[in-house]
């Protein structure tokens, strides 16, 4: 079917009326960022021919509504009574991702502009053709080593502390939705064996839990 050989691209895009402060809500570990929403949904993106990801954060952060609040915080002089809490919208998408931990806001800026680059590789998908598919360089840099596939001119794995991890992250996705979540198909064009894949899906919780809920919404069981 044509279907399955194409990705359409989408977004999951927060209501506008929702309430900022309760947009979304985030659970940090070293390793993955968890999203928490109470009210998504998927539309098809309207910029669908643009790469938010390859876009410098100066010209991300034009694309943007960028707001600052206060959070609650320990007592005394200790109190933390400036707005240094940082929230930015992605107004194409209308993907939002905040920091409040760090009193600077010059540091909750920047965490929150990270956080917004791993919600766009896990929350937009672009097309792609599978008549002739060659990974991108990106993809292949995640890739482990026994794929049959990356040349010795990749260099080592990187991983989810890797700031380009989110690239690899966003291609592989393409490639999971273009084969209607099929693990074995995208193993096949990866070089790599279904159980090597999937060893790779499960080794960051972001990842997992997006090709998850995929696969889940394709009547296909969860990944374990």
């Amino acid at each position: 079917m044509e279907m399955a050989r194409t990705l359409t691209r989408w977004a999951y895009c927060l209501p506008p009326s929702l309430p900022p402060s309760s947009s979304c809500s985030f659970s940090l570990t070293r390793r993955t960022l968890q999203i928490r929403t109470f009210s998504s949904k998927i539309t098809i993106g309207s910029n669908s021919g643009e790469d938010y990801l390859h876009l410098t954060n100066d010209e991300l952060v034009k694309q943007c509504n960028v707001t600052t609040f206060k959070v609650s915080g320990p007592g005394g002089q200790h109190r933390n009574k400036r707005e240094s809490a940082v929230r930015i919208t992605h107004v194409p998408t209308g993907i939002v991702a905040q920091a409040v931990e760090d009193r600077s806001q010059h540091k909750n800026r920047a965490s929150a502009l990270d956080r917004l680059r791993t919600l766009l590789s896990l929350k937009v998908r672009k097309t792609i053709d599978l008549d002739g598919y060659q990974p991108p360089q990106e993809l292949l840099q995640i890739l482990p080593k026994v794929s049959t596939i990356r040349g010795s001119d990749v260099g080592s794995q990187i991983g989810p502390n890797n700031s380009k991890f989110a690239l690899g992250v966003q291609s592989l996705l393409d490639l999971i939705y273009a084969v209607e979540g099929s693990v074995s198909d995208a193993a096949k064009l990866l070089g790599l064996s279904t159980g090597a894949l999937s060893r790779l899906l499960l080794s960051d919780d972001s990842l997992r839990m997006a090709v998850n809920d995929f696969r889940t919404s394709k009547g296909m069981r969860p990944l374990r």
